[in-house]
């Protein structure tokens, strides 16, 4: 997933920003909501062709990436207004930015929720479990992909305030 939207948000940043002169300032985020829709569905058959297994557990997460406002923004405040390698660039380096955000999520869900990582028992091996710590169904569920989110958001903040009061 994380690879995915590193190849969308660099690839469409780089089509926006070639097109951008061109683009009439009416239709822009109609353009520009095309070239990702475009780009995730040839992702998505790049994945289904020659990763399946992956293609069916991913299933309409690689869609989803159609309607992530932070690509449309990236788009509208980067691309449109800056040349094609430095948007490429831009677009490399946010799309390893978000995946890491969708990794680290996805690690502290999958341990919390079932105490694993990539189906290697963690929390059975180190003996949490013998401390009465119970699998927290609630990590699995999708609201808290998004309270994650957030409480990194919230962690972050915190550290760049911090940061600035120092100075």
């Amino acid at each position: 997933m994380a690879l995915s939207v590193i190849i969308v948000m660099a690839f469409s940043n780089l089509i926006i920003s070639l097109l951008r002169k061109t683009i009439p300032v009416r239709i822009r985020i109609i353009v520009q909501l095309v070239v990702i829709a475009t780009l995730v569905i040839l992702v998505d058959q790049v994945l289904k062709a020659f990763v399946f297994d992956v293609s069916r557990q991913l299933s309409v997460f690689v869609g989803l990436i159609i309607t992530n406002c932070i690509l449309m923004g990236r788009l509208e405040a980067f691309a449109m207004a800056n040349k094609p390698w430095e948007s490429f660039i831009d677009g490399i380096g946010n799309g390893f930015g978000y995946g890491w955000i969708l990794i680290v999520v996805s690690f502290v869900r999958e341990l919390l929720g079932s105490g694993t990582i990539w189906n290697y028992p963690v929390l059975e091996k180190l003996g949490i479990y013998s401390t009465g710590y119970v699998n927290n169904g609630l990590m699995i569920a999708p609201p808290m992909a998004l309270i994650l989110v957030g409480v990194i958001i919230w962690i972050q903040r915190s550290r760049t305030k911090s940061l600035i009061e120092k100075k």
